[in-house]
């Protein structure tokens, strides 16, 4: 099994409902005597027609007399990643079209091979048709930065027309990775020195933002080296370690982390209190709270219980009152397309409304459980409306005993809006796209 029948086994897997991340390392999980190279062509090949498909699309349906609308799933994978291939790398088209044709030919037979090699080579020969014009700037942008329209429309929308491209670009760049050192088993400094000192061709960049935050960039498979065993890091975007450092949490205070998932943010609440708190970890999956537990141990934070139940059952085996509540809801993702990009194909603009109800629902019943006097976080990594300023007006208006209260962190309060909301941008920040707002109940 060579890159490109690794990367079509993926496509077919994403096509079926299969996340891109899940379902590569499934394949590449399968393939272990693949070449390091190979491997990482895979892992380019699988990204790029995800998140170009809608460019891919507009230059092989341009070219072929009929279009594309009668091709099937497989089919399209094919082309795609010839097409990729011939316009995105260096690659020589030969082999690309080869490739293609080949796979075309096995799985639909010599007659929609050949027109798979006549459409390859046209565009191999005459190169990418020219997008729509930009006196359509939306159409233009579509095509060029390969985006639905809804996502154009609402880049354009919120910001001004060069600042628009440059977000729907950055969607396409590749997500960088953030690691959070543990302080409960160093410092930044030294998970610095020990990854320098184990990958010398990493590039690290410390976060202005962020005291435990790490950028690294060329260091390869950091999850086998002595500083994972060691419990001095966990992988986890900048704008995620910005959620917990909003809580401003405090040793001896009971804290719940609510949706808690695989505890990126109960760890990191355990290492803001130097682990003298008191942590309920609580997620509606049990397998994502048996992860948790496993963070926890590794990381060295022996503060956190974990809880499974329905945070919005009052039943819940949940304290009656909290001093912290983090509540980072389920939402439509949008903020994290550099990472799942195979969402933009799924997502529509209707979704936020749906998750948003879901989110009310938590809200509501999460405030309750806040201390007079204590503190509500809610964030989502996405940045829709409904999701986020509608959000928190409906809240406000239905609970007025909590307000909007901005962090006590300068580098923080930085990020915030008018309205006291932070938020995070992947074209501004290099972080994931956050929003994220405090709630302080009045004291009674």
């Amino acid at each position: 099994m060579n890159a490109r029948e690794v990367a079509r086994r993926v496509l077919a897997r994403v096509d079926e409902g299969a996340y891109a991340t899940l379902a590569l390392s499934g394949e590449l999980d399968r393939a272990r005597g693949l070449h390091e190279n190979d491997r990482g062509l895979a892992t380019e090949l699988v990204y790029g027609v995800l998140k170009r498909r809608l460019r891919l699309d507009w230059a092989l349906g341009a070219l072929a007399p009929r279009g594309l609308d009668a091709l099937d799933a497989r089919t399209l994978d094919a082309l795609r990643l010839g097409a990729y291939q011939i316009l995105f790398l260096r690659i020589p088209a030969h082999a690309a079209v080869d490739d293609a044709v080949e796979a075309v030919k096995h799985a639909r037979g010599a007659k929609l091979a050949g027109f798979a090699n006549a459409l390859l080579r046209r565009l191999a020969r005459e190169g990418e048709p020219a997008p729509p014009p930009e006196k359509d700037l939306a159409a233009h942008l579509s095509v060029v930065e390969s985006a639905p329209r809804w996502l154009v429309e609402d880049a354009l929308r919120r910001f001004p027309p060069d600042e628009a491209r440059a977000f729907l670009a950055s969607l396409n760049q590749p997500a960088p990775l953030w690691l959070r050192a543990s302080s409960l088993r160093g410092t930044r400094d030294e998970l610095q020195a020990l990854i320098a000192a184990d990958r010398p061709n990493a590039r690290l960049e410390p976060s202005p933002l962020v005291d435990e935050a790490l950028r690294v960039e060329g260091g390869g498979d950091l999850f086998h080296t002595r500083a994972y065993a060691e419990g001095r890091f966990l992988a986890q975007d900048v704008a995620a370690q910005i959620v917990a450092r909003l809580v401003e949490p405090r040793a001896g205070e009971s804290l719940l982390d609510a949706c808690a998932g695989v505890g990126g943010k109960s760890t990191h609440l355990a290492a803001l209190t130097g682990d003298r708190a008191r942590i309920d970890a609580a997620d509606l999956s049990e397998r994502k709270l048996e992860l948790c537990a496993d963070h926890a141990r590794r990381l060295g934070a022996a503060s956190i219980a974990t809880i499974a139940c329905d945070l919005t059952d009052e039943r819940a085996p949940l304290q009656p009152g909290y001093d912290r509540v983090l509540l980072d809801a389920p939402c439509t993702g949008l903020g994290v397309l550099r990472r799942h990009p195979e969402a933009k194909w799924r997502r529509e603009a209707a979704d936020a409304v749906a998750l948003a109800e879901l989110q009310a629902e938590l809200l509501a019943a999460l405030a309750g459980r806040v201390k007079p006097g204590g503190l509500l976080v809610y964030s989502v990594c996405t940045f829709s409306d409904e999701e986020g300023p509608r959000q928190i007006a409906a809240f406000a208006a239905a609970h007025p005993e909590f307000a909007v209260e901005p962090p006590s962190e300068p580098r923080l309060a930085a990020l915030c809006d008018e309205r006291g909301a932070l938020r995070t941008w992947p074209h501004r920040h290099d972080a994931d796209g956050f929003f994220a707002v405090r709630l302080r109940r009045k004291t009674l």
